[in-house]
């Protein structure tokens, strides 16, 4: 971190952040007292994931996506085969596709817990890292990691391993875990939904600072269930759409400064997606106990300050933990453990819910099954523009507080989003300009 200031610019500029992923910068520009820019640069240097598809098999899908991301590769492998499924007129339903949904839990699990513990909550507590944090609440810290490496197991359990599974293909799993395999769990979860539940008690108690915006919020839609693996997309306008309806409707620009393209709604409207949004449009379909504890933490039926997303991760890790266990107590082997997915020409859009928001796949094959075309849209890239305008309010509001802390501020309002950009060590530099 540096600083350097003259009577016409005050710079301010921090190398190499921690505790999110990817690598890119924030410039911020202050005029006569008036915030003149925003920018959020990124400059991962692109990986051409959709150049790699191509001329690929349709079932190779799930695992090359996989490896977009080590901490969300369930929700790649889902859309891919939700839409390569649709392509290929398969509907998957019953046993696999209620295992789909816990696999998908532990992910939820292992990716709340990391993100609410480890990367956001010293934001709230004056610590640099997770190291600081354990020094005034060890107690917290071994909350999380235990929270973790129950999403771990239960990733291990039903996709072979924790970090990029290698049990899911087209049409289901290669291998069902059995009864007493899933049975084993039930301690471990048990605890899970125990610290899940102090967790948000812990995070509720956190000073937030004041912010409110009029976000168009944008998730998948639970068919009676809180949205995980798949559903139709709602707005807090009031769009109902199935997920290939909607795909059209998501424009994507590139801009000189991001190596992410930036993702609006037709008509150009930025939009958000995430917990704050699948909160806003489902929480009337989480279970009384859950609701209960969300309402004692303060969230209402939509929460609107995105420095009280962790609130709401925190509401949404309870969840996981107790819809695993709901679903492995109705568990029943399927057999066989996959409905085989032969291809044919055609294209086809799946959705599903990363812990980060909605991630959109779409494919086009031939009648052999190869890849012709593939469109992905990650979560961070939808909420490049909410970012900004989140960190502008921010910035205009805090002009009075000395560049150190608006610093440490305009970090903290990034990392409210959890943005993955790679899955790097690093995501931002801060420049921060005042010019009189």
């Amino acid at each position: 971190m540096t600083h350097s200031a003259s009577d016409s610019e005050r710079l301010l500029e921090v190398h190499d952040l921690a505790r999110v992923e990817g690598e890119g910068a924030l410039r911020v520009v202050v005029r006569e007292g008036q915030v003149a820019e925003v920018a959020l640069n990124i400059f991962e240097p692109p990986r051409f994931f959709e150049a790699l598809l191509r001329g690929r098999r349709h079932d190779e899908a799930p695992d090359i996506t996989a490896r977009v991301c080590g901490i969300c590769p369930v929700a790649y492998q889902t859309s891919a085969c939700a839409a390569m499924e649709q392509a290929c007129g398969v509907r998957v339903e019953g046993q696999i596709a209620a295992l789909r949904r816990l696999l998908y839990c532990g992910e939820w699990i292992q990716s709340h817990a990391l993100h609410i513990h480890l990367l956001h909550a010293p934001d709230f507590l004056g610590c640099q890292d997770a190291v600081g944090l354990a020094q005034i609440d060890r107690a917290a810290v071994e909350r999380g990691l235990r929270l973790k490496r129950t999403g771990n197991l239960l990733m291990e359990t039903v996709g072979g391993r924790a970090i990029h599974p290698v049990n899911v293909r087209l049409g289901g799993f290669h291998r069902a875990p059995t009864r007493s395999e899933l049975a084993a769990l039930r301690p471990h979860l048990e605890q899970a939904v125990e610290d899940a539940a102090a967790t948000i008690s812990w995070v509720a108690k956190f000073d937030f600072p004041n912010l409110e915006q009029d976000y168009l919020f944008v998730s998948l839609l639970g068919d009676g269930l809180y949205p995980i693996e798949g559903g139709r997309v709602g707005t807090s306008h009031g769009w109902d759409l199935s997920v290939e309806e909607f795909e059209p409707l998501l424009v994507e620009d590139h801009v000189e400064r991001s190596t992410a393209l930036h993702a609006r709604l037709e008509g150009r409207d930025p939009y958000l997606t995430g917990p704050l949004a699948r909160y806003a449009l489902n929480s009337q379909r989480l279970p009384d106990e859950v609701r209960r504890a969300a309402s004692a933490a303060g969230l209402g039926a939509v929460c609107r300050n995105p420095f009280q997303s962790i609130v709401v991760r925190a509401v949404e890790l309870l969840y996981a933990c107790q819809e695993a266990l709901r679903l492995i107590e109705a568990y029943q082997p399927p057999e066989p453990p996959a409905v085989e997915v032969p291809p044919r020409a055609g294209a086809g859009t799946g959705g599903s819910e990363a812990p980060r928001g909605l991630l959109l796949h779409r494919y086009e094959i031939d009648a052999e099954g190869i890849i012709r075309a593939a469109r992905l849209v990650p979560p961070t890239s939808q909420n490049q523009l909410s970012i900004e305008a989140d960190l502008r309010r921010v910035v205009e509001d805090s002009l009075q507080l000395p560049d150190p802390e608006l610093t440490w501020r305009c970090e903290q309002t990034v990392r409210n989003y959890d943005p993955c950009i790679s899955c790097a060590a690093h995501f931002l530099e801060v420049s921060v300009e005042r010019e009189a």
